[in-house]
């Protein structure tokens, strides 16, 4: 289970490695290079990958200024999915991973704005 540490505008450390780029953090390893189709929106699509993977409950890190939006039905649709969903500027979602239980969490993260 992955380790987040270090987070400032446009760089996180995930278990000991520098990421540049959006990540989701899974219980069962690392999406690097995550992306989007509208970089400041997350729609259900966006998580198509990970989807059947996800855990009880997904931070959203929205970014330093909290610019990336999740569009509202994506959030609707992961909670019939019975996921709990938290919707944070990057640096508090870093901060509320670190305090659940990263066998039951999950974190898509925007690295910049």
């Amino acid at each position: 289970m992955a380790r987040l540490a270090e987070y400032r505008f446009g760089r996180l450390v995930v278990d000991g490695s520098e990421e540049r780029r959006d990540v989701i953090v899974l219980p069962d390893g690392v999406i690097r290079n995550w992306w989007r189709r509208d970089g400041h929106s997350l729609v259900l699509a966006d998580l198509e990958e990970v989807l059947e993977r996800l855990p009880e409950r997904l931070v959203i890190g929205t970014g330093a200024a909290g610019r990336m939006r999740p569009d509202p039905r994506t959030v609707q649709e992961l909670r019939a999915r019975g996921i709990e969903v938290e919707v944070l500027p990057t640096e508090e979602a870093v901060r509320r991973y670190g305090e659940l239980d990263p066998a039951r969490t999950a974190a898509a993260l925007h690295l910049t704005c």
